[in-house]
């Protein structure tokens, strides 16, 4: 155990963030101070009036840590990415991992193009929505390609133009064809521009442009593009209608409604751009045992602003925000102006706020029994358990690992995660065994264990951006029994690590049966949550090991095979892979659908078809 006193004395007089770990080195809360000195020893001190949540906490802390930075904006930065990092145990969490659709427009290149897209590169292009359905998206695209004819393709300008023909789009009068040279870039802009416009909510500016183009192609008796344009006003008309909300501004915003109940929270979010509703979605967060409810808006804005493509200027909650002024400073700066957090007490924005509640505690309970549910499977797994186990450590985050081959050809090991009784796939690890030949899972266990927490020393050792594995599980579970469970304790003894390890068994029908934890069998009623929870990791753990050996397998038969063909190297061979599948879907293809495939001529194409057709005839 750390000094604390000694460290707690240490404490610089400056803003930064500090980190909290139990005795397995595990991070298990994440907070920020305006003064470290201050904030940090509140938590030691034997006042009263420590939440449940706090005490709770304190009893299970090890050591700390803390990061000094500059200000309070760098330090709200810092916990915000910390948090994402670890999922701390006692931090309220953003538990929704849903992804909705944008509309990016490519101003990053040469001929911009509109697309749907789910993810923000660090590029200059610029993002609109978000929209809480795809089919929305889909209108909004139908409407541009219609009126503005903006291309499609992925050909790179200025370097591709004038190599093609230009594809049907362009005869169908959905697109301009920037490839054919004919466009300049100034008269591609206007288009652009106008798109923009559109997206951003100004439609009344775009109405009345179409409709002095409309009455301008009638007066010169161009009747087919009149009509195609009185139908291009009437769907921005009727997409605008679905969208108004009465009394607000052109302004972006979001409105946050919030309700709350044990152990859970929903945040109900109206999306409002351009002074029109385009969408409303709800989140989960779940909190801690005694959690303060205070923070929940605040962690909120922070956890969800802090991930999405798109920040609106105002935030609109019924919830005072403690930290108003530090987070409004960095959500301006992420986004390059000013963005604004109001709490209104009357007025239009109160009512909105007050509509949105509303539907947040229906939601709330509407999918309450759900949540309840839910909650069983998973917390209420992870203590029925714990208890069955006797344990003293928590199972927040559990670490299975299974072994696959065949015959111990291409043998592979999986790593799968679950935290909170979720599986947690951002955190799944594939291992080829280097060290292994012949079926032997016992010492390919050891290398994977190995392998695994020597990575996590020489990460905590060197740092780094994008570390992998420097989090500690609590718990392991091994798909294998007593000798399995033996391997990985003496693999964890030899690099100077204690982490409990529990050994998932299976019965005479290749079914779970039960844990083995110090040797002896702990038998889980069939019937029970904590069963089915251990019978879900079992099951993928050993899904994750056979995907990846089989992919390894098909692999290496695909290129014993391929490599035999004269002109076709690597980088055909994985695309031939890529298109066909399996070595039966590239047999049965005809030379026209092998020269079809991505970097494939017609050469190549012919050399696979002879030798496959020249081997099936011999």
């Amino acid at each position: 155990m750390a000094d604390i006193e000694k460290k707690l004395k240490e404490l610089p007089d400056k803003p930064g963030v500090y980190i909290m770990k139990d005795k397995n080195d595990s991070v298990i809360y994440v907070g920020k101070a305006k003064v470290l000195k201050n904030r940090v020893r509140q938590y030691f001190q034997n006042s009263g009036g420590k939440s449940a949540k706090v005490t709770s906490m304190v009893s299970h802390i090890e050591d700390f840590e803390y990061i000094i930075t500059d200000s309070e904006v760098e330090a709200l930065i810092l916990e915000n990415n910390l948090i994402k990092k670890y999922s701390p145990k006692y931090n309220i969490m953003l538990t929704d991992d849903k992804t909705y659709p944008y509309i990016k427009l490519t101003t990053n290149e040469m001929f911009p193009r509109v697309i749907m897209t789910r993810q923000r590169g660090k590029d200059k292009a610029k993002y609109f929505g978000p929209f809480t359905n795809s089919a929305m998206v889909k209108e909004n695209l139908d409407i541009i390609n219609n009126v503005w004819q903006l291309r499609r393709c992925r050909k790179k300008f200025p370097g591709d133009i004038g190599k093609e023909r230009p594809c049907l789009n362009y005869h169908i009068g959905r697109c301009m064809a920037p490839c054919t040279g004919k466009v300049s870039e100034e008269e591609y802009k206007k288009h652009t521009d106008a798109v923009e416009d559109f997206l951003s909510g100004r439609q009344d500016r775009i109405l009345e442009r179409l409709s002095e183009d409309m009455m301008k192609a009638s007066g010169e008796m161009e009747y087919e593009k009149a009509a195609k344009l009185r139908d291009s006003i009437n769907a921005i008309k009727r997409l605008g209608e679905k969208q108004i909300v009465e009394g607000m501004s052109d302004c972006d915003r979001d409105v946050l409604g919030l309700a709350r109940a044990e152990g859970d929270a929903v945040v109900q979010v109206f999306f409002i751009r351009g002074g029109k509703l385009v969408g409303r979605e709800h989140f989960m967060l779940s909190y801690p045992d005694g959690a303060e409810r205070e923070n929940t808006a605040e962690t909120f804005i922070k956890q969800f602003y802090g991930g999405t493509p798109f920040i609106p200027k105002e935030i609109v909650t019924g919830t005072a925000i403690e930290d108003r002024e530090v987070i409004e400073q960095w959500l301006s700066s992420v986004k390059g102006q000013k963005v604004s957090i109001v709490t209104p007490k009357k007025g239009e924005k109160h009512k909105l706020c007050e509509l949105a509640d509303k539907n947040a505690a229906l939601i709330l309970d509407k999918f309450g029994e759900d949540i309840k549910r839910e909650h069983n499977r998973t917390l209420g797994a992870l203590e029925e358990i714990k208890e069955a186990l006797g344990a003293d450590f928590d199972l927040n985050r559990i670490e299975s690992y299974d072994i696959s081959n065949t015959q111990g050809f291409e043998s592979v090991g999986s790593m799968v995660v679950f935290e909170r009784g979720k599986p947690k796939k951002s955190d799944y690890r594939k291992f080829k065994i280097k060290s292994v030949y012949g079926p032997n899972d016992y010492a390919s266990m050891e290398e994977v264990i190995t392998r695994r927490f020597m990575r996590y020393k020489k990460e905590k050792e060197e740092g780094g951006e994008k570390p992998k594995f420097s989090v500690l599980p609590d718990v392991l579970f091994i798909d294998g029994g007593k000798g399995h469970v033996h391997t990985v304790e003496n693999a964890l003894e030899k690099l100077g690590m204690s982490i409990p390890v529990c050994g998932m068994v299976k019965d005479d029908r290749h079914r779970t049966r039960g844990l083995i934890y110090k040797g002896r069998d702990i038998l889980l009623s069939p019937n029970s949550e904590g069963f089915r929870l251990v019978t879900r990791i079992q099951d993928e753990v050993h899904r994750f090991a056979i995907e990846f050996h089989r992919r390894r397998r098909e692999n290496r038969e695909f290129r014993s095979v391929l490599e035999d063909i004269k002109g076709i190297g690597e980088v055909r061979r994985k695309r031939l892979i890529k298109h066909f599948g399996d070595i039966e879907g590239i047999k049965k293809a005809s030379p026209e659908e092998l020269a079809a495939v991505e970097g494939m001529d017609r050469p190549a194409a012919e050399a696979v078809y002879a030798f496959f057709n020249r081997k099936e005839e011999g």
